[in-house]
């Protein structure tokens, strides 16, 4: 067992130990994810909450999905596994109550991939995990990685609620964005993050380069850019290499490679970039994060460009990416702030 987690209970034990009702709150994509995750660890779950304003009478799993009020008449006092994600500062609210009136855990299950943060885990990973935290440049990204790792482990929400800072604190202190950039967006979306740079950099820029995978995303970040000068955007996924491979085509920012889906061009950044001398990269591509990284080795090496980095999709980003960007560069500096969000997600990467 690697040091950080002596002494800590893992959330399954805890859940699996707690001699009370274990009760789901949320439904969906999470949820199914935990309840299979209760079917390997021999977890009973005793029933399904939501949010007042989602209790509508549904069912969810063979559950009457029930409000809390409810839960609390039928079964007194319970555990509660936690099983959506939220940015929303009025929902992150609502969990910090019910928390209050209820030990809340979150079971940590992976956007993408099916790896589990348990023992086996820890095991496979030990050296990896260490040799990553050694890697970091300040004592704030290792309070975080710490801390985030640990969350994976136990799910107890307080350790995500003593790292939490605004992103500006990253922008201000670690990215400091000047107004000559040349700006790539890896998962441009529908250009909110195209906004997000021009408020830092002042609105000034050199050129904007911006791939996004997803058709309709893609026709909205065209809407968005029209009539801005030196914006070159690209329907694509980034990758490794160019080649084309599936996704599911989902809207919003969840359009991720998957074995049954849309066929879709994918590129190399190196690919794309043609030498172009890129000097601020931000990357939320939906798991494809360490073969993006790949595929942008020769402007790693040449131009050292600012980083921006989602560290969440899999377990093994939070490790396996600074590893993997210090290897192809050893001269940047790593840094891993959390930013509002339940469970771990907004985890991010600024390498400078």
């Amino acid at each position: 067992m690697n040091e950080f987690f002596y002494g800590l209970t893992p959330v399954w034990a805890a859940l699996k130990n707690s001699n009370k009702p274990v009760v789901l709150y949320g439904m969906g994509d999470g949820a199914d994810k935990v309840l299979a995750a209760f079917e390997r660890f021999n977890i009973e779950a005793s029933g399904v909450m939501a949010s007042d304003d989602f209790v509508r009478g549904q069912s969810f799993r063979g559950f009457r999905v029930k409000k809390l009020s409810e839960i609390e008449k039928e079964l007194g006092d319970f555990v509660i596994a936690l099983c959506f994600a939220s940015q929303l500062p009025e929902v992150m609210e609502t969990i910090r109550l019910v928390s209050a009136r209820h030990k809340t855990l979150v079971p940590s299950v992976p956007v993408f991939g099916s790896n589990l943060f348990d023992d086996d885990f820890i095991a496979k990973y030990s050296d990896s995990i260490s040799q990553a935290r050694e890697l970091l440049a300040d004592e704030q990204s290792r309070l975080v990685y710490d801390n985030v790792i640990r969350f994976y482990y136990t799910g107890e929400l307080e350790l995500l609620e003593k790292i939490t800072t605004d992103k500006n604190e990253a922008f201000a202190n670690i990215l400091k964005l000047g107004s000559n950039e040349l700006y790539v967006d890896l998962g441009a979306y529908n250009g909110d993050t195209i906004d997000e740079f021009l408020a830092q950099s002042g609105g000034s820029y050199r050129k904007i380069v911006a791939l996004e995978p997803n058709g309709k995303n893609y026709e909205k970040l065209k809407l968005h850019c029209a009539g801005m000068e030196r914006v070159e955007l690209w329907q694509l996924g980034a990758w490794s290499k160019n080649t084309t491979l599936s996704f599911n085509n989902k809207a919003g920012r969840n359009s991720a490679i998957c074995e049954n889906g849309v066929k879709t061009p994918v590129a190399a950044v190196d690919a794309i970039l043609c030498g172009a001398a890129a000097s601020y990269v931000k990357a939320d591509v939906e798991g494809a994060d360490y073969e993006t990284i790949l595929g942008m080795k020769n402007t790693l090496k040449s131009f050292k460009p600012k980083l921006n980095f989602s560290a969440y999709h899999r377990f093994e980003d939070i490790f396996r990416l600074p590893l993997l960007i210090k290897s192809i560069n050893p001269e940047y500096k790593i840094y891993i702030r959390h930013h509002p969000y339940i469970p771990a997600w907004d985890t991010n990467l600024y390498c400078v």
